[in-house]
């Protein structure tokens, strides 16, 4: 939707690019353009082209006719965006075309050329689709060349629904990108979480959770990346928890490598996932992970009690207890972190980048 912008799905589709254009040339198409710098670095040798710039200020007039509305990117698009992709569809004779979410996976598996071979690229989990989309891409997705989804458990759900389509659906999850900054201290008395302030994340319960962790440990700290509109709400929370000197809404960073590493213990709080790449992220630098089992990823991911600690969904009196317990137990949280590095090795961009290419090797 947008290359310049901030997002995980953002970072994890120009980690690929940057694989691919190893074998050869790869563009990546952004619908819109709004920032004049990109957030993240675009890698080299990757062709980045904008369909709609909006630098100058954007009216949308006629909306898309194209995406589903149920797709949270249908605000967003218009009937110039749905002219502009047709326009770079029909001039695509030859190659692999990856669509990034469901409502251009739609498009692409209705109105791409036959020539083209298309992967469909699913970033969230499948019941957290709308009913309207759903009906969509049960419709549709069994016009793919292949499907490629992030968790086991959405490989079989979707295998399910297209069964006795020819759409190849292969579960190959994201792969981490290198991050800078060094190895998390155990003895650092920080707790981070990262994402867009939106009530999926769960940060408003994440919140009143850390209220516990303060109670037993007030030296701790809570930093939360990310920008979003729950904002607002997110503060009002800290005062009404009289947590100002304790919880920290910490904005957007680039340098995730270096907030991550900042901390000692890592907690997802999220109401569902499609994964949960922040997760091997924060592995990747030596945290202890606290993450609610939330649908879908996380347990995917952790082994509980192994390299991070899976609370109930939605318990946030379980969340509290967690954080609580590993803030009070430096030596555990350096285990957990220690066999974290370990797992998130399996998410190596290089071997993910190798199932890509046995996939588009297949196709």
């Amino acid at each position: 939707m947008h290359a310049y912008g901030m997002g995980g799905t953002i970072r994890t589709c120009l980690t690929l690019a940057e694989h691919l254009a190893k074998h050869g040339p790869v563009e990546v198409i952004s619908i819109v353009r709004s920032r004049d710098e990109p957030f993240f670095p675009f890698p080299e040798g990757v062709t980045v082209t904008v369909l709609d710039d909006r630098r100058g200020g954007w009216r949308r007039g006629l909306p898309s006719l194209l995406v589903h509305p149920d797709d949270h990117t249908f605000a967003k698009l218009s009937l110039r965006t749905d002219l502009e992709l047709l326009k770079r569809l029909r001039h695509m004779r030859s190659g692999v075309l990856v669509t990034t979410r469901p409502g251009f996976n739609v498009l692409a598996a209705r109105h791409a050329p036959k020539e083209l071979t298309v992967v469909g690229q699913e970033h969230m989990n499948i019941a957290s689709h709308l009913p309207g989309l759903t009906h969509d891409i049960e419709r549709s997705y069994g016009r793919l060349d292949a499907l490629a989804v992030l968790t086991d458990a959405d490989r079989a759900d979707y295998a399910r629904m297209l069964a006795g389509s020819p759409t190849r659906v292969e579960q190959i999850p994201n792969a981490v990108p290198e991050l800078a900054g060094g190895t998390a201290d155990p003895a650092s008395p920080i707790v981070v979480a990262a994402g867009r302030l939106t009530p999926q994340k769960g940060f408003d319960l994440l919140i009143p959770a850390f209220r516990a962790v303060v109670d037993e440990h007030p030296e701790w700290q809570l930093r939360i990346h990310g920008a979003g509109p729950q904002r607002p709400e997110l503060r009002r929370l800290v005062a009404e928890h009289d947590l100002y000197s304790n919880v920290f809404l910490m904005g957007p960073t680039a340098q995730l490598g270096e907030a991550l590493a900042q901390g000692s213990i890592f907690v997802l709080s999220s109401r569902f996932e499609g994964f949960g790449m922040v997760i091997v992220e924060a592995m990747s630098k030596g945290l202890a992970v606290v993450s609610f089992d939330c649908p879908r990823g996380p347990s995917e991911i952790i082994s509980d009690g192994a390299d991070g600690v899976l609370v109930p969904e939605l318990d946030v009196a379980a969340l509290g207890r967690a954080i609580s317990d590993l803030a009070g137990d430096p030596d555990r949280r350096a285990r957990l972190g220690q066999a974290a590095i370990q797992t998130a090795r399996r998410y190596d961009r290089e071997a993910i980048g190798e199932r890509w290419d046995a996939l588009l090797s297949k196709l």
